[in-house]
């Protein structure tokens, strides 16, 4: 008896793994490969012209490498045209669930202020992923150079077009995307320094209307919004949030921790927001930039102040892109800040009528500005945690720089769809295109 159950066990997975493969092989790419003849998404690049285009991937090729593989500077013969290739680890299952995102999301993203996804490739366990090269790579490998010092007027350019960026996916596109990484890494230059926001590995397609909750917290230590740790939600806040360190960091010329032995600057949104409060905030700013001339020191104040404004503890309290960017274009006035770093509290979101709703309350600062907002307590540990730890290192062992090319990801993120379906949801993406 037990043996006929294990033969019908066996039998029975052998038709699973037989229907399973002819499923995959009949997932073909005629109908995607019909649509780029027709000039819509992107194009479907075999191994083969991939590997010709890198010569066979070499490391004199090779522009980065990250948690999720390597990023190679290819040449596509039959188009004339330099791209980078993103070569996805064959060992990294997850990272290839959220390059599928990546690529089910930015195919169908149009603007000039995103880099545009060229073609891709998934044969067997390749997946490679074809963008337009940025010849000038990332944001963050030229805000930190001692040698070739970015100009103000190039950095508020590159401010002015980032935010543009978040406008189109949060307010001006057909569905709302939520970036949940930004950083100076993953903004990357063009030839003329125009920026163009990348990397797409933990974006979500959400409602207008309605927040997605995630499982898990995604991004990077120092971006992430403190209230998404404990709200568990994916929302636009998050990215203005990001948004802001992004800001402080290109005005300040600082990282968003850095150990010091002066323990009031190891956290720059702390530092910044102290020197708002005593009426030194220009103290703040890179001291690079000081012949940035008037009309420079008035874009300066500006970027610091909506830097603040965007990463207020309270997300309540925070702009949405467009208000951020009205102020930095000159359209709106400067908000009035509170003096000192609020202080929220806010707890785990509760069911609300089938939905979740964070638990928010407000609570001023040890002055007790009435227009302050909160900081919860969760937030206030985090903060700690990050604080302390940079200072342990700073009385220690020094810490080295950690930003890249690729950045440094937190580890703990969602769960996507399953590899299985891969192919199919790539077969989709012209379909996707056109609608």
């Amino acid at each position: 008896m037990v043996i006929l159950l294990i033969l019908a066990a066996w039998l029975c997975y052998r038709e699973y793994q037989k229907r399973k493969g002819t499923k995959q092989r009949q997932q073909s790419p005629r109908d995607m490969n019909d649509e780029f003849k027709k000039g819509t998404g992107p194009r479907r690049f075999t191994y083969r012209q991939l590997s010709r285009a890198t010569r066979r991937f070499s490391d004199d090729a090779k522009l980065g490498e990250g948690g999720f593989g390597s990023v190679y500077r290819g040449f596509l013969q039959d188009q004339g045209l330099h791209v980078a290739i993103k070569r996805v680890s064959k060992a990294s299952k997850q990272g290839k669930r959220e390059h599928v995102s990546e690529v089910t999301i930015i195919s169908r993203l149009r603007h000039r202020n995103l880099v545009q996804l060229v073609g891709w490739c998934h044969e067997g366990d390749e997946l490679l992923l074809v963008y337009e090269l940025m010849t000038n790579g990332s944001l963050d490998t030229h805000l930190y150079s001692t040698t070739n010092v970015l100009t103000w007027p190039i950095r508020y350019n590159i401010i002015l077009g980032m935010g543009s960026a978040l406008l189109y996916l949060h307010q001006e596109w057909e569905l709302c995307v939520v970036h949940r990484d930004i950083k100076p890494s993953n903004v990357m230059l063009d030839s003329s320094f125009n920026a163009k926001l990348g990397d797409f590995d933990l974006a979500r397609l959400v409602s207008h209307a309605r927040d997605a909750r995630t499982t898990m917290v995604a991004g990077t230590r120092g971006y992430i919004d403190p209230e998404c740790a404990v709200t568990c939600r994916a929302t636009t806040r998050f990215d203005v949030y990001s948004f802001g360190v992004v800001l402080l960091e290109i005005a300040c010329g600082r990282k968003p921790v850095v150990p010091e032995e002066d323990e009031s600057k190891v956290l720059l949104v702390r530092w910044v927001w102290e020197l708002y409060g005593r009426g030194e905030l220009l103290d703040a700013a890179d001291a690079r930039l000081l012949d940035g001339g008037e009309a420079g020191a008035l874009e300066v104040e500006r970027t610091l102040v909506v830097g603040l404004w965007c990463v207020h503890p309270d997300s309540a309290s925070r702009p949405s892109i467009r208000q951020a960017m009205n102020v930095l274009q000159f359209e709106a006035p400067l908000p009035e800040l509170p003096p000192e770093t609020p202080v929220a509290t806010y707890g785990p979101p509760v069911p609300v009528g089938g939905g979740y709703q964070s638990s928010n309350t407000t609570s001023t600062s040890g002055t007790g500005s009435g227009s302050s907002r909160g900081h919860s307590s969760t937030s206030d540990q985090t903060a700690h945690s990050s604080a302390s730890s940079a200072m342990s290192s700073a009385r220690g062992t020094r810490s080295s720089g950690t930003s890249n090319t690729s950045g440094t990801r937190g580890t703990a993120r969602e769960s996507k769809s399953g590899s299985s379906g891969m192919t199919e949801q790539f077969q989709s993406i012209s379909s996707s295109s056109m609608s």
